[in-house]
């Protein structure tokens, strides 16, 4: 029923995995696995499969159990034989397998940026073109006049920090919970493809990003996480390229923004799948906020933030496509919420 999808999400994945192996090999530079600290992806990969389980049964096992063990298991059997069935099996194991595949390989990829395209790099061309945008002015200056250097700076960076929790959350809340299995292979099927759109990008036009190679036009902004976040990035850079660390990745690429692409993918995924329009609200306000961040910090120009929106709207659309949604007013209209019980399809 969803071979389009399953055929999307294990033919990226794997055309990912090759890439990033052939780039590994003609290097000599070995594949890194970024978040290793669960074990071995072998070890890994289970573990996460079996923590979406877990987040789905453990709060009716309390919940509906009330503190008694019989009416908890019986919570939990019920919600297996009713929702764990082989179709939603299907899309959590390989949602989760070719996301996660996806996501490492796009780490490496990016890591092996400078190694493959060497010091070409396109940061003064975008930033002349920014510079034009803004009336000849420095975006970074008009928006630190208009938004101040204080309390918004801790704000846009909470925000912007957002984004590191929001990908997983994301793709849990989709695959596990939505009551259409359309939905949750739409949002898995689009977030791959943005990962390896982007990849593309970094490699189609790179660049650092204005914070790495203008610094001085970001020294009035405060400590906050960003720019912590920001230093680490500069110096795990330095070690990968310069110190010759071996098991690190550096994380260093401007040229599309991701986190504008994702934050809208969500905002999309969103408006379409759910009724709630406070929850709609708030996520287009954080996918704002966030395009607002990449500026104000540095880590994007205006061109990344357009290109990301661009990769947004093809990876939303293909991963429609694929997961068997209709792109027509009536189908879009009558959306429901993920969350919600619905037993017709889309």
């Amino acid at each position: 029923m969803h071979r389009r999808a399953h055929l999307l999400l294990i033919g990226v994945a794997a055309t990912m995995g090759i890439l990033a192996l052939a780039a590994s090999l003609s290097l000599d530079r070995e594949l890194v696995d970024p978040e290793g600290f669960l074990g071995p992806s072998q070890v890994r990969l289970p573990l996460l499969v079996g923590a979406a389980l877990l987040a789905d049964m453990l709060p009716r096992y309390f919940w509906v159990g009330r503190g008694h063990p019989r009416a908890g298991w019986e919570a939990m059997k019920e919600r297996w034989r009713t929702h764990w069935n082989r179709e939603r099996l299907t899309l959590v194991v390989l949602g989760i397998v070719c996301f996660y595949v996806t996501y490492v390989c796009y780490r490496n990829l990016k890591s092996f940026l400078p190694f493959i395209m060497g010091d070409k790099k396109y940061d003064r061309e975008l930033h002349v073109l920014d510079r034009a945008l803004f009336g000849g002015t420095e975006p970074a200056e008009v928006l630190h006049a208009v938004l101040g250097t204080g309390i918004s700076a801790h704000f846009l960076s909470t925000i912007y920090l957002w984004f590191l929790p929001l990908v997983p959350i994301g793709v849990a809340v989709f695959l596990v919970w939505s009551r259409n299995i359309v939905f949750g292979y739409w949002f898995v099927t689009s977030q791959v493809l943005i990962w390896t759109l982007g990849t593309a990008s970094y490699y189609a036009l790179p660049t650092l990003g204005p914070g790495f190679r203008y610094p001085w036009l970001y020294a009035d902004l405060p400590d906050t996480g960003t720019r912590t976040l920001m230093e680490a990035l500069f110096y795990a850079r330095k070690g990968v390229i310069h110190d010759g660390i071996e098991g690190a990745v550096q994380s260093v690429a401007g040229f599309a923004s991701l986190h504008t692409g994702v934050t809208l993918l969500v905002a999309l995924m969103v408006q379409y799948t759910m009724r709630n329009r406070t929850v709609k609200i708030l996520f287009w306000v954080n996918f704002g906020v966030t395009v607002l961040a990449t500026l104000y910090f540095g880590w994007h120009y205006v061109a990344d933030d357009i290109a990301g929106v661009a990769i947004a709207l093809v990876s939303f659309y293909l991963g429609g496509l694929a997961s068997g949604q209709k792109f027509t007013r009536q189908t879009l209209h009558e959306q429901a919420s993920p969350v919600e019980p619905r037993t017709t399809p889309v």
